[in-house]
């Protein structure tokens, strides 16, 4: 394994990392249902799909197959991680989940 793809790959994981972590925190310190959505489904979209493409780098070049697996979750999670944070959102804007109260933007008690 060449050093730059050592490299690459530590720095897919390192930022994977970060952006996981990131959501994490996103989700246990942001206000309201909405802003805890938006959080951890962005954050940790880019986050897994990070880890899970330098995963395919490490086999890759280890002289392995490509991993489908690995490919085919990646496409997955990027396919449906935004689809189902919008379901949940229209969900909650139906069931008028309240906001906090210095969100801006239009009310939907209109």
């Amino acid at each position: 394994m060449t050093p730059f793809t050592e490299y690459a790959i530590s720095a897919l994981l390192i930022v994977g990392g970060v952006f996981t972590l990131i959501g994490a925190i996103g989700l246990a310190r942001l206000p309201d249902f909405y802003t805890r959505l938006h959080g951890p489904t962005k954050a940790t979209t880019v986050g897994v799909g990070a880890i899970v493409i330098s995963s395919v780098l490490y086999f890759s070049t280890l002289g392995q197959d490509i991993g489908i697996e690995e490919i085919l979750i990646t496409a997955f999670l990027f396919m449906t991680a935004p689809v189902s944070a919008n379901f949940l959102a229209k969900a909650a804007m139906h069931l008028q989940v309240k906001t906090a109260k210095n969100t801006r933007g239009q009310s939907w008690d209109q």
